[in-house]
């Protein structure tokens, strides 16, 4: 079975990643990268050096214009500040509504074009690491399992039963996705997570905070040098 894997360069998809290769071998595996506008390359660039290391098939999509006409805080065209505070803090000031780095519909978009690319490519399977603590309180609403459950309905009856969505984390958090990934050896000293775009992580930015707490849940310490 061929997989196709959304794949960010970040902690998660670079576990699911690692997961989709275990399960399936590399050679049964595509990753697929996507830019939409954000403000940095950062994460792009630890995508192309993480495929580098699996040398495996990787594809890149460019969905940036569908984005134009958002003010979300992560896109380059948009004055807002990325918030410097945990997501629990940012979940509480949103009151029910997804944050500010929420951008609109991305999981949408990105598994919609998975879907096309995925039938052309022979996939049966689309995989991506959304997780529970970005679905916690809305924050990122195309991260639940309502979400997901209604897209891969959407998808596999769209592609006449070719294709399925798999979110293997969705029922775990970001320290269950770091413990399953260092049994499987990810290179997370490749990943990239924080939303700014420096020679080094901010530290300060919400998934930042998140990242360093779930490898500190593991009893070990995150391989980047944060600011």
């Amino acid at each position: 079975m061929k997989t196709l894997v959304l794949f960010s360069g970040g902690v998660d998809s670079t576990t699911c990643l690692a997961l989709a290769i275990k399960n399936y071998g590399v050679q049964n595996v595509v990753a697929l990268s996507v830019s939409y506008g954000q403000k940095h390359t950062k994460e792009i660039e630890a995508a192309d050096n993480i495929a580098k290391h699996y040398d495996m098939e990787y594809i890149k999509l460019d969905l940036s214009e569908m984005f134009r006409y958002s003010d979300c805080s992560l896109l380059s065209h948009s004055d807002k500040e990325i918030p410097h505070e945990s997501y629990a803090e940012q979940v509480k000031e949103a009151n029910g509504t997804p944050v500010s780095t929420y951008v609109p519909f991305r999981n949408g978009l990105f598994l919609a074009s998975a879907a096309s690319i995925a039938i052309s490519k022979n996939c049966g399977i689309i995989m991506y690491g959304a997780h529970a603590d970005d679905a916690a309180g809305n924050a990122y609403p195309d991260c639940s399992k309502v979400f997901n459950d209604a897209m891969n309905t959407a998808v596999y009856e769209g592609s006449g039963h070719q294709v399925k969505i798999e979110a293997p984390f969705v029922g775990i958090n970001k320290a269950a996705i770091i413990k399953k990934g260092l049994e499987l050896n990810v290179p997370y000293e490749l990943t990239w997570s924080c939303y700014e775009g420096k020679d080094k992580p901010c530290g300060v930015c919400g998934t930042c905070i998140d990242r360093k707490a779930a490898f500190e849940a593991n009893g070990t310490v995150d391989p980047l040098k944060y600011e």
